[in-house]
């Protein structure tokens, strides 16, 4: 198991959107690893790390490299393979990969935030769900549907804000299913072919996901301006270049300049640790900010955008996402500052008439109570830890998909996207 640590996830890469081998990475621009592990169980340095392999596993598995970063997520070996995940909670000081060999290790992994963002849980409980698939296939039984849609509810719980973790494990189970009736006697390995077709396929939209987001979105950042962004929707929360901040990845490939300011966001610092640290990697002008001095960046007309990610957004646009976010859209209504949220549709729940609805994860007390290994909450003082807020669809500018920018957030702009 990998090392318990309560810092919070990081993850990919910069070189813009491209697939590892087609655009290198830039000279002098590798990340930074400073650290490794320790060699305990289910963890890989990266000097250990071999980005592929020869098992025939689609290539879509295999992209996004930057330097020495390992990818966020990748299935490594054939049907009896590991899921890879890039430890989150480790960087920026280490960079290590968890190895993961069963539905359980996953849910483990994303309960820890070792791997974090809804789209990269999303993709990660898809592929952990085919761990599970792959014991079946080697017993060469006969697969038990029901045993599987067991597996795929405890994965789906394992963070209940994020929508795109249930959204991608019910795909799986779909496809399995359907090969099922397609063919009534099919064996285990028969649908551990149709599910991990499917878990490859996610993964892939995925990136051309992030890409189309980056490129609807990429206008909108001001040149010469300033970009304030909360938490990390970057290549660390997805398996592309991530959702707000490709917006800032494809601007950076058009020749914009621009000035980001990224929130610390406590109290697990993804700000701090993720999004400065491929924002840098990427060479990205970023500095952090501790989140109570956003309010007075755009006071001081320092800050002309924000642009954040989401865990769900509800059929009428209410965005649940990191907590801090909803004061951060009354801060940028006041200072009349463009608020914007970057999000595929698998991030949409229409089931969900409104932000009331969204389930709200809250997460330990001991998260809040420490900052590392230091004590830094009273005894005797109670804490409440809300991962998300949920900011109305009213405060945000727009909404920036892969199907383009929905302007004004109502219930009808986003229906069209679904039409």
């Amino acid at each position: 198991m990998a090392t318990e640590n309560r810092l919070e996830p990081a993850s990919r890469p910069l070189s813009q959107c491209q697939e590892h081998g087609k655009l290198p990475a830039p000279p002098g621009r590798d990340l930074p690893v400073r650290g490794t592990s320790r060699n305990k169980p289910g963890m890989t340095t990266v000097s250990d790390y071999r980005p592929f392999d020869d098992a025939g596993v689609p290539r879509a598995i295999q992209s996004h490299q930057v330097g020495k970063l390992p990818p966020t997520i990748e299935w490594s070996g054939g049907r009896d393979g590991t899921l890879r995940l890039l430890d989150q909670t480790l960087l920026p000081e280490q960079v290590a990969v968890r190895e993961c060999r069963s539905a359980a290790d996953v849910c483990d992994a994303i309960r820890r935030l070792q791997v974090r963002g809804a789209p990269a849980i999303g993709v990660a409980a898809a592929l952990g769900l085919c761990l599970e698939l792959s014991r079946s296939a080697a017993s060469g039984g006969v697969g038990d549907a029901g045993a599987w849609g067991r597996v795929g509810a405890l994965l789906s719980a394992a963070r209940p804000t994020a929508v795109n973790l249930s959204w991608a494990v019910k795909r799986v189970l779909c496809a399995i299913e359907r090969a099922a009736r397609a063919t009534p006697r099919a064996d285990a390995l028969a649908l551990w072919n149709a599910g991990f077709a499917e878990a490859v396929a996610i993964l892939a939209e995925d990136v051309e996901t992030c890409r189309r987001i980056g490129e609807h979105g990429a206008a909108l950042v001001p040149e010469g301006g300033g970009v304030l962004t909360h938490c990390n929707a970057g290549a660390l929360a997805t398996a592309g270049c991530g959702t707000a901040l490709a917006l800032l990845y494809v601007a950076r490939e058009r020749g914009r300049r621009f000035q980001v300011y990224a929130d610390e966001t406590r109290p697990l610092l993804q700000g701090a640790r993720l999004t400065a640290f491929e924002l840098a990697a990427a060479g990205i002008d970023v500095t952090v900010v501790c989140d109570g001095v956003a309010a007075a960046l755009m006071g001081t007309r320092k800050i002309d955008m924000v642009v954040v990610g989401a865990d769900r957004i509800a059929a009428n646009g209410d965005t649940a996402n990191k907590i801090g976010t909803y004061g951060l859209a009354i801060a940028a209504r006041h200072h009349g500052v463009p608020f914007y949220v970057a999000a595929p549709r698998s991030t949409f729940d229409r089931g969900l008439s409104s932000g009331a609805e969204i389930p709200i994860e809250t997460r330990s007390e001991e998260e809040l109570r420490h900052a590392g290994s230091r004590v830094v909450v009273a005894r005797g003082a109670g804490v409440f830890n809300p991962a998300f807020d949920v900011t109305p669809a009213g405060m945000i500018t727009g909404l920036v998909t892969e199907k383009g920018l929905l302007q004004p957030v109502t219930t009808g702009e986003i229906a069209k996207i679904f039409g």
